[in-house]
């Protein structure tokens, strides 16, 4: 009898393999839950990453229209300053012509 073995030598090596393989297919799906779970990280960084860029391209929109917002009380300081001298450079001028056109 070389070469065989007993029933409950077959039968103990059956369950080790039978709990190997029950061991082995919780690994195996932890590993594809894992997965997936990387899988949707990965999505929901490339949407995040898509909406960084957007908000980065609204934010230079509004930089660009703060930088205009806050030019216009320069720009109506500057021709309201030039009114002013242009309407005392011309009553000076006007004083004079009129002076001189009193003189003569």
């Amino acid at each position: 009898m070389d070469g065989y073995i007993p029933r409950s030598e077959h039968e103990e090596f059956a369950r080790r393999i039978d709990s190997e393989n029950a061991r082995q297919n919780r690994r195996i799906a932890l590993l594809e839950e894992n997965g997936r779970h990387i899988n949707s990280m990965t999505v929901s960084i490339e949407k995040m990453a898509v909406n960084m860029e957007n908000m980065l391209a609204e934010q230079r929109k509004l930089g660009d229209r703060m930088e205009i917002l806050e030019k216009e009380p320069a720009e109506t300081h500057k021709q309201i300053k030039m009114a002013i001298i242009t309407s005392a450079i011309s009553a000076i001028v006007g004083a004079v012509v009129t002076a001189l056109l009193i003189l003569l």
